[in-house]
């Protein structure tokens, strides 16, 4: 079962401290929503509101139409899955997923079978017996969503909940997290710290930053098209660099002048950025040059190299494919290509 949630207004302080200032969002149906935003933003605390683990200073919580603002945690219907697990680890895992069916009073038998698909669907059919402790991490991870997902819950929740994965299992268990939100059709909120796993999971990105949402939109569009110089600068590598309107409505930055819409842009001082991928190295003669920068420093990751370029006083991080650099090295000269409609104009 999925459901639809509006969030209107939402405000939550402590004491004299703003945590969360009017916050605005609706979760379409059956969709995947990521809050993503740098620590202390508000986004594990908007998710603690949702659930009903703390309550909002103003603004409501609408529930296909009903607010549930009000309404404690354990009636809402919501399933959650913390950072910390909290698996019972005196419990076999058919007891750990069986737990909230066990609560509302389903019947062994329909909880053993619920049990039973379940551990088919994570792909651990075989340890239902198993006691939790002597699981893998990953298998852990499968065991908590499954959980979850026991009670066919309104609303799914994650906390930061891959944060202590090691890199491979991590990715490994993201597919498998949306493979298994796209199963069960449920609505679910996630709070992440991790750009890769929100760009990779979400269908909604919000981006958020001392207690409001600075972009909200399908991850490629926020990626591509940011709305200011915060969600440039924390999503992806970006290269966020001052520039200026000039006389003629051209705007010059690294040397170089484009031809933007000025007219949507507030003063003479505006701030540019560039995608680290969107900067081409070109050999230091190449006529087809926009400007000249020196190599300090380079690092190879196999199927890119990324490098440190001086430009004057700016110093541009860049990404390049890996077959297009033949060699760089500290102290090289060389020259940078970058498409202006490839790059983001801001007011400063």
């Amino acid at each position: 079962m999925s459901t639809d949630l509006k969030i209107e207004a939402v405000s939550k302080n402590y004491g004299s401290v703003s945590a969360l200032r009017d916050i605005n969002m609706s979760v379409e149906r059956g969709s995947f929503l990521c809050l993503l935003g740098p620590s202390g933003c508000g986004k594990t605390t908007l998710l603690r509101i949702i659930a009903g683990f703390e309550q909002a200073t103003a603004g409501r919580l609408l529930l296909d139409g009903t607010d549930v603002s009000g309404v404690p945690p354990h009636k809402r219907g919501f399933g959650m899955v913390f950072q910390s697990l909290a698996l019972f680890p005196h419990m076999s895992v058919a007891q750990n997923i069986a737990y909230g069916l066990k609560l509302r009073g389903i019947d062994k038998a329909r909880q053993r079978d619920r049990v039973e698909e379940l551990l088919n669907v994570i792909e651990l059919p075989t340890i239902a017996d198993r006691p939790v402790a002597a699981l893998s991490g990953g298998q852990r991870q499968r065991v908590a969503i499954a959980r979850a997902l026991a009670v066919q819950p309104k609303l799914f929740l994650l906390d930061e909940p891959l944060s202590a994965l090691d890199a491979k299992l991590r990715e490994n268990m993201q597919i498998e997290l949306r493979q298994l939100q796209r199963k069960f059709g449920v609505t679910t909120v996630l709070v992440t710290h991790d750009q890769t796993e929100a760009m990779m999971l979400a269908d909604q990105l919000v981006i958020m930053d001392h207690g409001v949402v600075r972009q909200s939109g399908a991850p490629s569009e926020v990626y591509r098209a940011p709305a200011d110089a915060f969600v440039a600068d924390f999503l992806g590598t970006a290269n966020v660099v001052r520039g200026e309107v000039m006389e003629d409505g051209a705007v010059a930055f690294l040397g170089m002048r484009a031809q933007v819409k000025a007219r949507q842009l507030q003063g003479s001082k505006v701030e540019v950025a560039i995608r680290a991928e969107n900067i081409g190295v070109v050999e230091p003669e190449n006529p087809e040059r926009a400007t000249l920068g020196r190599v300090e420093f380079v690092r190879d990751l196999g199927p890119s190299v990324e490098s440190i370029i001086a430009v004057g006083e700016e110093k541009l991080r860049v990404r390049s494919r890996a077959s297009e650099v033949t060699s760089l090295s500290v102290g090289q000269q060389v020259g940078l290509k970058i498409d202006p409609e490839l790059c983001s104009f801001f007011s400063r």
